[in-house]
Order: C-alpha cells, then sequence, then structure tokens
C-alpha cells in the first residue's frame, strides 16, 4: 500500500505513488514512482496501464484503490521487520508441499514448527535466541516465541504426529528413486536422555551421544525420513529396524537403499533379501569378509585391461560384475573395481611410512621396540652382533597383507546389474554426508541442548524439517548456477535486507534491489508486491 500525491511540472500536473519506508538505521525515506498524470481538461486522473494491471493483480482496482496519508507520528509508532528471506522458505515451503504436509500433521502447531525451521535456516543458532529474531522478521503470526513457549512444544509434538509427518511427505516425494541411508552421532552432556550412550563418535568426542539416521532420495537429494537411536548401537544393528519403520510409513513406495560397509552384514543381507523385509539395495562389502578377498584373488590377474575401464568422475576405474549365489539361493551381483592409481598411491605412503618407521628405528631401537605401529611393521630384537645392539628388519608379509586389497572395492547389489551404474549410485551417496553436515553445522545440532528424551526426538525433527527447506534451496541454487556469484549464506543475507514496513497496519514494502531482484527470478518466485 502506498499514497499519491500530486506534483506540477510546468504545466503539466503528474500522479506519484509514495512509498514511505525507514532504511536500516531506521531513518525514515521515501521513494517516488510516475504512475500518471492529470487530464488539464477534467482534472481527472490518467493511469498508466502497468499501473492499472499491477493494482489489479493486487486486488486492489484503481476505483477502489485507498489513497493513504501518513503523520509523522504514525511513522515514529510505524515498525520494519526483515521480510525477504522468510517470503523465500514459505513460497518454496508451498511450492514443494512442505507446508501441507505440516498442516495435515500437525495442526495445532505447523505454524510454530515452520518458524522454528525457517529460523534455523535463517541463523543456525540456538533455539533461546529465536524470540528476537521473531521480533524482527515477518513470519507466521503466532505470537511471541520464549525459550519456556519453545520448550513446552517440544514436549507436546507426539510420535504419532511425527509418524504422520513421515507417512504423509514420503506420500507427497512420490519419485520411485534410490535412498541413501547413513547414520551420525550427536554429542550431549546431558544425563536426563534416555537414547544417550556412550558409542562410536564420528566426531572423536569423548561424550555420550545419540545417533540419527537418515534417509534421502538419490535424485531429489529431499531429505525423506529420519529416526534417532541410542547411542551406543551400532550402524549394523540398526539398518533391519529402520528399514521396517520406513516400509510401514511408505507402504507400497518401492525401497532402494544405498549403504556404506558399516551397514553390511550377512543377517542384514538375510533381510533384505527375506520375502517378509523385501528391499532392494547396493552396499559396500568389507574385506574382513572371506568372499570379497576371494573375488580380488579371482581377478587381481586380469582386471587391469582396457576392456574393463570405466570413466568415472575425473579419472577412470578397472571394473568387472559377477553373477554370485548368496547361500546357494539368492542371485546377487558382484561389481568388483580396481582404481590403479589409488593402489599405487596407498603402496607409496606405506612404503615411505613403513622406511621411516625403520629409520627411527636405527637411531633409538630401545625406545621403538614396544610402540604400536613399529611392532606392527618391524621385527625389532636384541643382537650382540650388531653395531647398534639391535637387528631391525622390515615384516614383508604384514605389509603386502595390508596392500593387498589397496585400490580395490565390492559392491553388492540385487537390483543393479551394471557396473558403471553401481558405482555411479554408490558415490552419489555422498549427498547424505552433506546432509549431516548441515544438520550439524548449520542447523544448531552439533551439540544437544535438551534435557529430555521427548524433546531432544522433537528437537532433531525441527532440524528434519530445516534440512527440507535448506535443500530447496541448494537444489535451486545448484540448478541456475548461483555458487559462482554467492554462498547460500549471503543469499540468505541478501535477502533478509528486504524490508516489510508496517504504518497504521498498512503494509509497505522496501524497494527492491537488483541483487534481490535477481535471486527471486533465479528462484522463480514471484516478487512481493
Amino acid at each position: 500500500m502506498s499514497s499519491i500525491v500530486r506534483l506540477k511540472n510546468g504545466d503539466r500536473i503528474y500522479l506519484y505513488e509514495s512509498f514511505s519506508y525507514r532504511n536500516e538505521k531506521g531513518q525514515p525515506r521515501n521513494k517516488r514512482l510516475c504512475i500518471g498524470k492529470v487530464d488539464p481538461a477534467t482534472d481527472q486522473p490518467i493511469y498508466k496501464p502497468e499501473y492499472l494491471e499491477r493494482m489489479a493483480s493486487a486486488g486492489y482496482p484503481v476505483a477502489h484503490s485507498p489513497a493513504v496519508s501518513f503523520t509523522i507520528d504514525d511513522i515514529h509508532r510505524s515498525h520494519i521487520r526483515e521480510y525477504g528471506a522468510f517470503y523465500l522458505y514459505r513460497t518454496l515451503a508451498e511450492r514443494i508441499g512442505l507446508l501441507n504436509v505440516l498442516r495435515n500433521a500437525l495442526p495445532y502447531c505447523w505454524e510454530e514448527v515452520f518458524n522454528l525451521a525457517a529460523y534455523l535456516v535463517s541463523t543456525g543458532e540456538p533455539f533461546s535466541y529465536c524470540e528476537d529474531w521473531l521480533a524482527s522478521t515477518e513470519a507466521l503470526p503466532v505470537g511471541p516465541m520464549t525459550s519456556q513457549r519453545i520448550s513446552e512444544l517440544l514436549a507436546n509434538i507426539t510420535k504419532d504426529e511425527r509418524d504422520d509427518f513421515h507417512h504423509l511427505w514420503c506420500e507427497h516425494r512420490s519419485e520411485v528413486e534410490y535412498l541413501a541411508l547413513d547414520i551420525t552421532s550427536t554429542s550431549s552432556y546431558s544425563q536426563l536422555i534416555d537414547s544417550v550412550e556412550m558409542g562410536y563418535n564420528r566426531d572423536g568426542e569423548d561424550l555420550p551421544q545419540i545417533n540419527i539416521c537418515l534417509l534421502v532420495g538419490y535424485h531429489s537429494r529431499y531429505p525423506i525420513y529420519e529416526t534417532v537411536y541410542s547411542g551406543s548401537l551400532r550402524d549394523v544393528t540398526t539398518l533391519q529396524t529402520t528399514i521396517r519403520a520406513f516400509q510401514v510409513l511408505a507402504g507400497k513406495k518401492p525401497i532402494i537403499v544405498v549403504m556404506d560397509k558399516g551397514f553390511y552384514s550377512a543377517t542384514n543381507i538375510d533381510a533384505m533379501l527375506s520375502v517378509e523385509q523385501r528391499a532392494d539395495f547396493i552396499v559396500a562389502v568389507p574385506f574382513t569378509c572371506d568372499y570379497a578377498n576371494n573375488f580380488v584373488n579371482n581377478e587381481s590377474g586380469d582386471i587391469d585391461r582396457l576392456s574393463n575401464t570405466i570413466v568415472h568422475g575425473q579419472g577412470s576405474l578397472r571394473a568387472v560384475s559377477r553373477l554370485y549365489k548368496w547361500h546357494n539361493k539368492n542371485d546377487l551381483y558382484v561389481h568388483v573395481y580396481y582404481n590403479a592409481r589409488k593402489g599405487q598411491n596407498k603402496r607409496d605412503e606405506l612404503y615411505t611410512y613403513v622406511t621411516t618407521l625403520r629409520d627411527h628405528a636405527m637411531k633409538e631401537p630401545a625406545k621403538c621396540q614396544n610402540k604400536q605401529d613399529y611392532k606392527k611393521y618391524l621385527a625389532i630384537r636384541r643382537s650382540k652382533k650388531s653395531s647398534i645392539g639391535y637387528t631391525i628388519k622390515i615384516r614383508e608379509d604384514i605389509v603386502e597383507s595390508e596392500l593387498k586389497t589397496a585400490g580395490w572395492m565390492l559392491v553388492i547389489s540385487n537390483c543393479v546389474k551394471d557396473a558403471q551404474e553401481a558405482i555411479k549410485i554408490y558415490r552419489e551417496k555422498d549427498i547424505v554426508e552433506k546432509g549431516f553436515h548441515r544438520l550439524k553445522n548449520s542447523l544448531d545440532l552439533g551439540r544437544l541442548r535438551v534435557h529430555n528424551e521427548t524433546r531432544m526426538q522433537n528437537k532433531v525433527f525441527v532440524g528434519f524439517i530445516s534440512l527440507i527447506l535448506l535443500t530447496a534451496i541448494h537444489n535451486i541454487m545448484d540448478e541456475k548456477n548461483l555458487y559462482s556469484k554467492m554462498t547460500m549464506k549471503k543469499l540468505i543475507l541478501a535477502l533478509s535486507r528486504f524490508k516489510l514496513h508496517v504504518v497504521k497496519g498498512v503494509r509497505i514494502m522496501s524497494p527492491l534491489t537488483k541483487e534481490q531482484r535477481s535471486i527471486f527470478e533465479a528462484f522463480g518466485v514471484k516478487l512481493p508486491v
């Protein structure tokens, strides 16, 4: 909304739409846009066609368009809020169906949850600062969100409501695509959360933790499902539970899970091949398995051929695919890969390292004799015949045993026959790792700051909603090559400078900068009016 003023220039009177706003320092400013002129014969306004069209599309036909004037006191009592970034979040959330799913799954608190998710995307700060952010941001109208209110919200969202969201979201994201699966750990000091236990901490912290499991769509990159496990559980023990839970939520939607070797076990393969839990999969096999080593032994003499070369990324691999009878019952496709450059680099690195250990041991054999790596690669024994009192020999058998599988990788699948397709799918699973990076480092989940099991589950759930929003932004930035011009943080900051000035209940938008306009156009978002 705005006011219309008349300004005389020579013999003509022109009509201007006057926009009042405050700049970033809080100082009142005014911008005028010529929208027509006054007919000198009739003294009636003659509006430009583009102005008539804009007002009609905004729902204010010019015949009824209110002309508003403000006093100085009105300006002093007005307020300015950030609007551009939240406008983008809400528009994208409507477009991808996220808001509709939230409305249906959480009818009594979806606005609060979305505001919290938008806050995390914009700031990545703890929830305790959300009240200040909402006071300066034009968000969904939910009133002040104090720390106490947020704590109550996180205590009241039920597991059934979270499950309803996951079911509706999975149903909405109806693409048939591979689902990459992985687990990360998040540390906590709390002693009141049942799931917080000591376990394998992926950040190398000596703290109790929870494990967050994430399923991400291979093509869409959208997070599809999240769940939380006890921090003491290993990846391999959580797989069947995750798949069963997701199958219940997904209904008849096919599941094609991509996993690293941390999820491999004969029991898990049996479960995914069973009639009851049938799931298509691609999984890497560790070389602790005898049959994986047998495949390397069988293929090592012939795999390094031009006919077995596939181009992958900036380099190439040697690859062969074999049919393998699992427990003499089910057919599996075994894809064997050899990276000659990686294998040679590993050999050079190990040779250099072991030689360095030997040279150091020659100088101080007594100090090195009982150190772990020296004992592993070197045989250090006392000898009266030696000038240094010790004999030092490299344990060649240990070195060669360690290099036996250097550069090799084994991937098995019950659905993908082609080696090149299998490695492409497997390598793209790093989208999950990128998702975890955003979840922990950009969304305030790197350290839990809650002291209750339910609140912890719901904080992770809100982070999951935020990750969906971040993915929507990332996908378009990637597609439109916006990363060559700015980071995501800079994009959000640029849009946050787009303000909404509210005077006597009248909403007045600040003028769009060239950068803001180009961002909205790249995202295909209608310019705010």
